[in-house]
């Protein structure tokens, strides 16, 4: 008696679909994604970047017995700030000592360059300059030198300025702390990578994946089992505990799960300059300038690019969409949280004759010149073209601050939120620190989910 209910069931749902102007081709899709398999994980990983996919491999190398899936919004690994940045291998020199930033950037030095080794993955270590251009400058680049020496980084050591030119033959300056181990490489490469060596340890990846909502299931043996729900448009998969690197969306993945917003994320778009192919030959290696401690960003710097390219920059823009590369790309109900955010208005007013002469250097790239021709006086107006853009991820406090080191997040307090860990800052260099970032977060997954 129970199967031809059944039938008749759905013979009735069939029918009603059809009355709709559905096609019986369309109505077997909808019965066929009604009733699909939602597949099964221990831990699933929440997003596909550097960060993300180094500790999907990791945890997959540690515990093989576990079941493992990572999801990610876009149609490809590393597609936002893991495939839009700068490329340097950092080495260290900038980095708070003690802090974690400094701890796990050495640390992720010395493995980055055993795993590119060991992939074969195309690098150049081609070292890094910092300049002080003038004598105020050398002050500050002596206590550089100093936070080097007690971060514990390679063979680096300051040179005078006559010694410049033995690294970089076009470049000038006073004093210059010289790191031979900075490098660059392609770092949405190296995801791809990360992710190929999770894929073969078993790992799954689902692309086109938009995390929309969490949800915490209880009831029958498979709820208990896996009572975790993560669900997409359309999709779901379920799982024991969930773990999100979700860079610029990390604060919105916190608020699904019942975490506070803060620290807010607030995206600032970095733009870049090239350097005409001809005058190519002026930058060998990085060249970076003395840090102001009274701006927020770092500043205008030469970049080699593994193609031969040279990058001149990044400036600092508020972006007016989280992924907004350009300055048409706006997004309203995005622009408004930013600008209503207590901590952003905060930092605009203390920063905003520095934002002014940054969006008149986005608006009018010659204007940047003056700045780089402080280090090679050869550079021209007529050398320089509008290049690449990245949106940084800014961890931001409600008193204005910027989050500078790592931050992660558990609400213990309910049964969903204590099923999922949030990274919800890990800032630059997280590509560089990304195999050292990876050990600490999965030690971290075993201790909040004992493992």
């Amino acid at each position: 008696m129970l199967l031809p209910r059944l039938l008749t069931g759905a013979l009735r749902c069939c029918q009603n679909h059809l009355s709709r102007n559905q096609s019986p081709s369309a109505v077997c899709r909808h019965l066929s994604s009604a009733t699909s398999h939602e597949p099964e994980y221990d831990i699933v990983v929440v997003g596909g970047g550097i960060v993300g996919m180094a500790t999907a491999r990791e945890l997959a190398l540690r515990h093989p017995d576990l079941k493992l899936g990572v999801v990610e919004k876009e149609n490809r690994l590393a597609f936002h700030q893991s495939g839009h940045n700068s490329g340097v291998i950092h080495a260290g020199i900038y980095y708070k000592p003690g802090s974690l930033k400094a701890k796990l950037c050495v640390e992720g030095l010395q493995l980055a360059y055993e795993y590119l080794d060991k992939e074969g993955i195309p690098y150049k270590k081609c070292g890094k300059l910092i300049v002080a251009v003038n004598d105020k400058e050398v002050g500050r680049l002596m206590d550089l030198f100093d936070r080097a020496i007690h971060n514990g980084v390679p063979d680096v050591e300051v040179i005078e300025g006559h010694e410049i030119k033995k690294y970089e033959p076009f470049c000038q300056g006073v004093k210059a702390i010289w790191s031979p181990h900075t490098g660059i490489v392609d770092w949405g490469l190296v995801t791809e990578h990360y992710g190929k060596n999770f894929r073969d340890s078993g790992g799954s990846i689902h692309l086109d994946f938009k995390v929309t909502d969490f949800q915490f299931i209880e009831g029958s043996e498979r709820d208990v089992k896996y009572p975790v729900k993560v669900i997409s448009n359309g999709k779901v998969v379920r799982c024991k505990y969930v773990l999100t690197c979700g860079g610029l969306q990390s604060d919105k993945l916190a608020k699904l799960s019942g975490c506070s917003e803060d620290p807010r994320i607030v995206p600032f778009r970095g733009e870049y300059l090239l350097l005409k192919k001809e005058k190519a030959h002026l930058v060998r290696g990085n060249i970076y300038p003395v840090p102001d401690p009274r701006f927020p960003f770092l500043g205008v710097h030469f970049t080699p690019r593994m193609n031969g390219d040279i990058w001149l920059g990044p400036n600092a823009i508020f972006a007016l969409k989280r992924e907004g590369y350009r300055w048409r790309d706006i997004d309203l109900h995005e622009l408004w949280e930013a600008v209503t955010y207590r901590g952003f208005q905060k930092l605009a007013l203390q920063f905003i004759g520095f934002g002014f002469k940054e969006v008149m250097r986005s608006a009018f790239p010659a204007l940047q010149v003056a700045t780089l021709r402080k280090y090679i006086p050869e550079v021209r107006a007529s050398d320089i073209s509008r290049g690449p853009t990245g949106v940084r991820a800014q961890a931001m406090n409600v008193d204005g601050s910027l989050e500078d080191d790592f931050v992660f997040h558990r609400e213990t307090g309910s049964p969903l939120g204590s099923r999922i860990l949030h990274c919800r800052n890990a800032p630059s260099p997280g590509a560089t620190s990304s195999l050292s970032i990876a050990k600490m977060i999965a030690d971290k997954c075993r201790t909040e989910f004992l493992l």
